[in-house]
């Protein structure tokens, strides 16, 4: 996974090394104009990259020569929650940075060195912030798009890779490798031979006053604060909390047309989701507390995405379709993670942090056995209007 390999450091640190000479990508706070320096092993030579509220703008040490993006029209954000990054990339000569997640969508600078100067660029080692606290370290630059859609290699063709289309399900985590086996499979389906109305019976729940569905989407209107009915969806768990997810790490969330999510993160985990049935519009964040999204993708049915503690884990998901959407989630920390926060913290209508614990609504095999109870009381009360209405 591109950008996604490096230290996580427990605590912000004020000084750091690069993991390999030249490259790598730094996350840091500030809450005020600073500068992030990268610097050879004599620390006399090296680059300057300073953040002022309107731009950023980087510096050779020791000439001061300045290093300009005219493309640049942004700084610091006023928005609580930025943080910001800056990645170094020798092999592609280009230095960049950015607010929030680390990656080109979030990139706010770009400069692009001259060939001649890639021994100098292999010479930076230690990375020195001012008025900064660096929070992590990647191994890797930024480099390309990061795709969303994960596929599997027997999906996967040259056109694919080449174009950046699709993750390949191999690049991602072992953590999320094992998710991703677990729901990825042809028998991992809604409709089975034991219930082939399942999808049918879960749409008349939902639109029938008095069926599970329906009343438990009414009482949950004032979730996350305030009342929107529009603004829940269902949660249906597989199997129990084994202490490695935040909430049971394997959700089935229902997500009838025009409900949507509070913009959200992760606690840090990472995951997968696969759809179902119908579709889901993904909006991503920068961070929680960003305005607007910086990218978007709709995933149709039998469609995977990801999430891991660096990337895609604030977002917002909203059914813009006409039938219903269903998703699996699948929730892990990973193993480098010892803090286990257990929580999904969202931003509420006031444009506040709120904590919102995974709960459930009901397990998984009870609530496909009330389904079935509910399809057949539907189903014996119309054929019971037709013996008495033949025509």
């Amino acid at each position: 996974m591109r950008g996604a390999r490096g230290l996580f450091l427990a605590a912000p640190v004020d000084t750091a090394k690069l993991i390999v000479a030249g490259q790598g990508t730094v996350l840091f706070d500030t809450l005020e104009p600073c500068t992030l320096g990268f610097t050879d092993a004599s620390g006399e030579s090296g680059l300057r990259v300073e953040f002022s509220p309107n731009s950023v703008v980087a510096h050779l040490i020791p000439s001061l020569k300045p290093l300009i993006d005219a493309d640049n029209k942004k700084g610091l954000s006023a928005e609580k929650g930025a943080y910001y990054w800056v990645s170094l990339d020798t092999q592609n000569l280009r230095l960049m940075a950015g607010i929030g997640e680390a990656r080109f969508g979030t990139g706010i600078y770009s400069f692009h060195f001259d060939p001649k100067q890639k021994g100098f660029l292999e010479s930076l080692t230690a990375v020195n912030p001012r008025a900064a606290q660096i929070r992590s370290l990647l191994r890797d630059p930024i480099t390309g798009s990061v795709p969303l859609s994960v596929k599997h290699s027997d999906e996967l063709t040259m056109d694919a890779i080449a174009a950046g289309t699709h993750m390949p399900c191999a690049n991602l985590s072992l953590t999320s490798q094992k998710l991703y086996n677990c729901i990825s499979g042809k028998k991992f389906a809604l409709n089975t031979s034991d219930f082939p109305d399942f999808m049918k019976a879960i749409e008349y729940s939902i639109a029938t006053p008095g069926r599970w569905c329906y009343e438990r989407l009414k009482e949950k209107a004032n979730e996350f604060g305030k009342s929107e009915p529009l603004e829940t969806y269902l949660r249906i768990t597989l199997g129990e909390n084994n202490g490695e997810s935040p909430g049971v790490p394997y959700v089935m969330e229902i997500w009838p047309p025009g409900h949507y999510s509070p913009i959200h993160n992760h606690g840090g985990s990472s995951a997968i989701i696969r759809v179902l049935n119908g579709a889901i519009n993904v909006s991503l964040f920068a961070f929680l507390g960003a305005s607007e999204a910086f990218g978007a993708a709709v995933f149709k049915k039998d469609d995977i995405t990801w999430i891991s503690p660096a990337l895609n884990q604030v977002h917002q998901l909203k059914n813009i379709g006409t039938e219903t959407c269903i998703t699996i989630q699948c929730y892990m920390y990973e193993t480098s993670d010892t803090k286990h926060y257990d929580y999904f913290d969202y931003l509420d209508a006031d444009n506040t942090v709120q904590k919102f614990e995974p709960d459930s609504d009901m397990e998984f095999l009870s609530f496909k056995a009330l389904m079935k109870a509910e399809w057949a009381e539907r189903i014996a009360a119309v054929r019971g209007w037709h013996r008495f209405h033949p025509f």
